[in-house]
């Protein structure tokens, strides 16, 4: 039991390392991140299916 233990909290131990060694890349690259909304967005919407795609040409007469 205590050997799975360890290798959970190993893999744990690890992965918060690859998350701080990420944000210390994108820190020096100068790399930002956007925050989420929650909101999707008109290209969301058409790349699942719910809004038919809309024509440039139908935006610029709109």
């Amino acid at each position: 039991m205590s050997v799975l233990k360890r290798k959970r909290e190993s893999e744990k131990a690890e992965k918060a390392a690859r998350k701080r060694e990420m944000r210390a890349m994108e820190k020096e690259m100068g790399i930002t991140k956007e925050k989420e909304t929650g909101e999707a967005s008109q290209e969301d919407l058409e790349a699942y299916g719910i809004l038919p795609p809309v024509d440039e040409e139908e935006e610029e007469e709109a």
